[in-house]
């Protein structure tokens, strides 16, 4: 099957793309949701999508900045625009992107089905379902302790990701990602995340304030690097450095 993620920011919109289409009986899967471009393109290399659903506007990062950087990843990428009929012009720069289609909101099913059926036959050109990665399975045998190590060695490099390891490791970037979460349990933006809060923990040992941790773990968005040290450790960056510091006295 087809793999399928959803980016936008009101639950509502996702739950009705989730209820409105058949998916299996396309040939297709939801893998992954999004409530911001800033969340999905740091979970992208985990589930490498075929196709996205993004909403136009988003705070922090909308959807036309999502899918500059999304398809400069994964340049076979087919992303479908959501947008509401104001943004109608703004979601013509879409076309200059590379963007596949864009929907108006409200979101009508017969628009959906007619937008998917033409990418899913453009997708059945390209990457037919039963030769995905075959030549690479018969380039290569991944070595996940050396993946691993040089995620290791990397971790604070703020470009990194599954497509740069995969490309200095000479591996194809779908087959490193299977190949990796079949072996390790996770995908290898989780593995990285972890590494990276791991070492913020330690920062955070020694003192050091949020955004200088954030930017020594190759997160350079604060805002996005506290969101995910609560998620991991459960409490605020600002309320375990306060912790630590409450030890030492």
């Amino acid at each position: 099957m087809y793999k399928v993620m959803l980016v936008d920011d009101e639950k509502a919109i996702r739950s009705i793309l989730i209820k409105t289409i058949n998916w299996e009986e396309k040939g297709l899967q939801v893998v992954a949701e999004a409530s911001s471009g800033i969340e999905a393109i740091n979970t992208i290399d985990d589930v490498v999508p075929d196709i996205i659903f993004v909403d136009i506007r988003m705070p922090f990062m909308d959807g036309i900045e999502f899918a500059k950087l999304a398809i400069k990843r994964y340049p076979d990428l087919k992303i479908i625009m959501l947008t509401a009929f104001d943004d109608f012009s703004y979601a013509k720069q879409c076309i200059g992107i590379g963007v596949s289609d864009y929907i108006l909101k409200p979101i009508v099913r017969d628009d959906i089905n007619e937008s998917l059926d033409k990418i899913i036959n453009e997708l059945k050109v390209s990457k037919p379902l039963n030769v995905f990665e075959s030549e690479n399975e018969k380039e290569c045998s991944v070595k996940i302790e050396e993946v691993k190590e040089y995620i290791k060695n990397n971790y604070s490099n703020q470009t990194i990701n599954l497509t740069s390891i995969a490309e200095n490791m000479g591996y194809n970037p779908s087959y490193l990602s299977r190949k990796f979460k079949d072996e390790m349990g996770i995908g290898i933006a989780s593995y990285l995340t972890n590494l990276r809060i791991n070492k913020a923990k330690e920062l955070a040992k020694e003192g050091m304030i949020m955004y200088m941790t954030a930017d020594k773990v190759g997160v350079p968005d604060p805002n996005y690097f506290g969101k995910i040290f609560k998620k991991n450790v459960g409490v605020s960056y600002s309320d375990y450095l306060k912790k630590q510091d409450e030890k030492d006295v």
